[in-house]
């Protein structure tokens, strides 16, 4: 089963939640997903899907 992390994103920030990049290559990208406070993290994953490298870009979290 393929996972849309796009959307996940997406989906996460419109609930006022947080994600943050905490490791790049030029390959893959691992994002921790943060509680709207921007405290604990409830989850992370790691990715090479080339349309969440691009959502991503540059940014290193959902407040760039």
């Amino acid at each position: 089963m393929t996972v849309d992390r796009v959307a996940e994103l997406q989906r996460w920030q419109d609930a006022g939640a947080l994600w943050r990049v905490v490791a790049r290559t030029e390959q893959t990208v691992t994002v921790a997903l943060l509680r709207c406070d921007g405290g604990e993290e409830v989850d992370r994953f790691t990715s090479a899907d080339p349309q969440l490298l691009a959502f991503i870009g540059e940014r290193l979290s959902s407040q760039d």
